[in-house]
C-alpha cells in the first residue's frame, strides 16, 4: 500500500500485517543524567541541547494511543527524502539498550515506503490486529537519518486483561523541549515559566524517545514480558475518556510504573473512583499526581497543584511529593515493617533494617492528607537533607482497595533486579487479586 498527504482528496492506508518475529536491536536513554526539576531554576530558559537535537526524521502521531484495526495519521515536522517506515512494538526485544536517542523493538509489520516527506504532510497508517502494548514507528531517510515516533495501543474494550499499565503520556511531553516556534526555548513551562501551555501531538527531542524512557519505563516493559505477564496498555487519555465504575468493571489492579506528574481532572477523577469502589493501585515511582492539566485539543494548559487545589496526592497516592536534587543523591531502600505486608517480601530474604535497590531523584512521604492506617514499610532516610525522607507505604480501604507507592525513583527502572523483581511478583500476586 501508498501513504499520501493530507491535501489529497482520498489517502491510501498502509496496511501493516504481522511478520515473523525477528528482533531488531536499537538502543534507549542512559541513566547519566535525569535532570527533574520542580522550581524550574535548571531549566528556565534552556534550548535544547546538541545531543537532543541529533538530526532525525521528525515525525508524530495525531493521539497518544490508538485501538486496533484502526486508521492512525502521523504527521511529519521537517524534510527528508527516501523515507521507509516500519512499526515495532517495545519491551519484548532481548538486547541491552544503551543511548539516549534510540528506541528497539520486536518489529510488528514489513518496512514500507513513503517517499519525499516536508513539514505539514500526514500519511495515514492502517494499524493491524496487534496486541495491546506500546509501539513505534521507526522512520528512516535516504541520508542515514533515523527517527521514532510512539503511541500506545490501547485494547479494543476497556477489561480485555484483568491489569492495565498506564503509560505517562502527558508528563512525557511536559518534559518535551521541542522548540516549536522557534525562539530557542524549549516549548514547556519547564524552560520558561511564564508559559503555561505545552502541544501534544509533536516529536519528542532525542530523534522522537520520549524523556528517560530507558531509566524509568522500559525496564518494566521488560520485566512484563520476560515474566509472561499480559496486560492492558493505556495512555492518559483512556483514563481521561473513562469512568471509574467502568475501570472498576474492567480491572483488579491499575498499575502507574513511570513518573505520572501530570493528569487531567477526569483522570484524577476515574483514578479515585476506581480506588473507591475497591480496586487496586500500584505506584512505582515518585511524584505523581502532582499537578493539574487541563488538555484543549493538541494542546495541555498548566492549572496548578494538585494539594493547592483541595486534593493532596497523598489522599489517593498514599504519599506525596517531597522533594528533589535532580539525581545527586541516591540510597537503598531499607525495610522498616515487614510485618505490615509480609506477602510483599516473601522469599526475598529481606528483613527490617536490610536494604535493597537504590532510590533517589524526587522523593514522596506520607503528609497530613495520608490515608488513615497508611504503613511505611520502607524508607531511604534524609536523603536529600534532614527529614527528606523517601517513604515506601502500603494501605487498605474500607471497600477493599489495595493502594502500594514506592516513594521515590524507581522500582519500575529497577525491576530487572533480583530483589525488586521478586518484589514485583509478590505485588503483582497481591493486588490483582479481587
Amino acid at each position: 500500500m501508498f501513504f499520501s498527504s493530507r491535501a489529497s482528496a482520498r489517502r491510501p492506508l498502509l496496511v501493516l500485517g504481522t511478520i515473523l518475529p525477528a528482533l531488531l536491536v536499537l538502543t534507549l536513554p542512559t541513566a547519566a543524567s535525569h535532570p527533574y526539576p520542580t522550581n524550574g531554576d535548571a531549566t528556565e530558559g534552556r534550548a535544547p541541547t546538541q545531543e537532543e537535537l541529533r538530526p532525525a526524521v521528525e515525525a508524530a502521531f495525531a493521539r497518544q494511543s490508538y485501538a486496533r484495526d484502526v486508521t492512525a495519521s502521523l504527521a511529519f515536522f521537517n524534510s527528508a527524502t527516501g523515507v521507509r517506515v516500519q512499526l515495532f512494538r517495545s519491551g519484548a526485544e532481548q538486547a541491552q539498550t544503551i543511548g539516549n536517542s534510540e528506541l528497539q523493538g520486536v518489529p510488528a509489520a514489513d518496512p514500507s515506503w513513503v517517499g519525499t516527506v516536508r513539514p505539514g504532510r500526514v500519511v495515514s497508517i492502517a494499524i493491524g490486529d496487534f496486541p495491546t502494548g506500546l509501539y513505534f514507528a521507526r522512520l528512516t531517510a535516504a541520508d542515514g537519518r533515523v527517527g521514532f515516533a510512539p503511541f500506545v495501543l490501547r485494547p479494543r474494550r476497556l477489561g480485555e486483561h484483568r491489569v492495565a499499565v498506564v503509560m505517562p503520556t502527558l508528563t512525557w511531553q511536559a518534559y518535551n523541549f521541542r522548540d516549536d516556534d522557534g525562539d530557542g526555548k524549549g516549548d514547556t513551562w519547564y524552560a520558561d515559566w511564564s508559559r503555561h501551555t505545552a502541544g501534544l501531538a509533536r516529536p519528542f527531542l532525542e530523534r522522537g524517545v520520549p524523556p528517560h524512557f530507558r531509566s524509568y519505563d522500559l525496564p518494566f516493559l521488560h520485566w512484563l514480558t520476560r515474566t509472561g505477564r499480559v496486560v492492558d496498555y493505556l495512555a492518559d487519555a483512556d483514563l481521561d475518556a473513562a469512568h471509574g465504575r467502568a475501570l472498576a468493571a474492567a480491572y483488579d489492579l491499575i498499575v502507574f510504573p513511570g513518573h505520572h506528574e501530570y493528569v487531567t481532572s477526569r483522570e484524577y477523577d476515574a483514578v479515585q473512583q476506581f480506588r473507591d469502589l475497591g480496586g487496586n493501585l500500584a505506584f512505582l515511582s515518585a511524584n505523581d499526581f502532582f499537578r493539574r492539566v487541563d488538555v484543549r485539543g493538541n494542546e495541555m494548559h498548566l492549572i496548578g497543584l494538585w494539594r493547592d487545589l483541595g486534593r493532596p496526592e497523598a489522599s489517593l497516592i498514599g504519599v506525596q511529593y517531597r522533594a528533589n536534587d535532580e539525581g545527586q543523591h541516591r540510597g537503598p531502600w531499607t525495610i522498616r515493617d515487614a510485618e505490615a505486608a509480609p506477602w510483599l517480601f516473601s522469599g526475598t530474604g529481606l528483613q527490617d533494617g536490610m536494604p535493597f535497590a537504590s532510590g533517589g531523584v524526587e522523593i514522596d512521604k506520607t503528609a497530613d492528607g495520608s490515608p488513615k492506617g497508611v504503613k511505611v514499610l520502607a524508607d531511604i532516610r534524609n536523603l536529600i537533607g534532614p527529614g527528606l525522607t523517601a517513604q515506601m507505604t502500603y494501605y487498605q480501604t474500607a471497600r477493599g482497595a489495595k493502594v502500594f507507592a514506592a516513594g521515590a525513583f524507581t522500582l519500575a527502572g529497577a525491576a530487572l533486579e533480583p530483589d525488586v523483581s521478586r518484589l514485583l511478583e509478590n505485588l503483582w500476586a497481591h493486588l490483582s487479586t479481587p
